[in-house]
């Protein structure tokens, strides 16, 4: 088998389609279907099943694409690192994140970065949620994944950096605009537009809800933060949301961001495939970032000084 190959393998198992790896790769079906055909001749056992929907790793397969993915992760990794070194001030560092990360929790960082090492390219990959995020970390040649901190997940490590406190939006004209702060039994009573329902802020809200015993009246969804601020000022509802960088000193126009103390706060930060093996460019980022989000008024956590979180179970996220 060759490492070619094995990255083969790690992505089918990742789109769960042939057809889908073959238009990444510009290539046929029939040569990604050789690669994977090449490691099932050598193991002797079979690697994936076919579904009217596309493919699903096997019981083996499973167990080769955990150990392959951490193991071509840390070459990948490996292989970057050397050639910034070589390189020096010059490469790119490459990030995954949500649609909205950028403007919220990056934007002086990365004007300070670029000051910094006006020679380094930095290269953002969407991921529309931390699940998707920890699986582009994974399977990719990235650094870097802006993240909500969670359950600890195979092979990636997290770094908190912020805790969000939850906040309802609603028009200035609304009843609870009046409030200094929002119950979770006035939730019950709004129509709710919550985070995308794949999100990890999505399963924290609403496990919390369903712990108070709640159901709110809204089933609006939204593919991120910013939407669901422009459904609330278009009347469609009142939203929940963490409050991001700036908005305490500024709101968004024509709204009111009222804290609701009873929803746990979210923690947000870093997740990498390993500190320890991070370049040099990619920790100035990830610690200029940091930096960015503690000169704000946001709570932030303090770094961590011991083992990061992720190393050995498996994921819930």
């Amino acid at each position: 088998m060759t490492l070619d190959d094995l990255r083969v393998f790690i992505a089918v198992c990742r789109a769960g389609s042939l057809s889908a790896v073959a238009r990444d790769l510009s290539c046929t079906q029939s040569a990604v279907s050789q690669h994977v055909k090449r490691l099932e001749k050598e193991l002797a056992v079979s690697l994936l099943e076919r579904h009217a929907r596309g493919v699903v790793p096997t019981s083996a397969g499973r167990i080769l694409h955990a150990a392959a993915s951490d193991g071509i992760g840390g070459i990948d990794l490996a292989l970057r690192r050397l050639r910034d070194l070589v390189r020096g001030e010059s490469g790119a560092v490459r990030i995954t994140t949500g649609a909205t990360t950028v403007r919220h929790f990056m934007a002086d960082a990365i004007v300070g970065f670029r000051q910094r090492f006006p020679q380094v390219a930095l290269e953002f990959q969407t991921a529309s949620s931390s699940r998707a995020c920890f699986d582009a970390l994974a399977a990719d040649d990235l650094d870097l994944a802006w993240v909500t901190i969670g359950e600890p997940v195979r092979g990636i490590e997290q770094r908190p950096v912020a805790d969000l406190r939850w906040v309802l939006a609603v028009p200035c004209g609304d009843p609870l605009a009046a409030k200094r702060r929002v119950t979770l039994a006035d939730l019950a009573g709004v129509q709710l537009i919550r985070p995308p329902e794949v999100s990890s802020s999505r399963s924290r809200l609403d496990a919390a809800l369903a712990e108070a015993g709640l159901r709110p009246q809204g089933h609006t969804s939204v593919a991120d933060w910013d939407t669901a601020l422009l459904l609330t000022e278009l009347g469609v509802g009142q939203a929940v949301v963490p409050e991001l960088p700036g908005w305490r000193a500024s709101g968004p126009p024509g709204l009111r961001l009222v804290p609701v103390p009873e929803l746990p706060a979210l923690s947000v930060g870093w997740a990498v495939r390993r500190w320890d093996a991070l370049s040099p460019l990619a920790r100035a980022f990830a610690d200029t970032v940091a930096a960015d989000c503690g000169a704000g008024s946001m709570a932030t956590v303090p770094a961590q000084t011991g083992p990061a979180q992720g190393a050995s179970r498996a994921a819930h996220v």
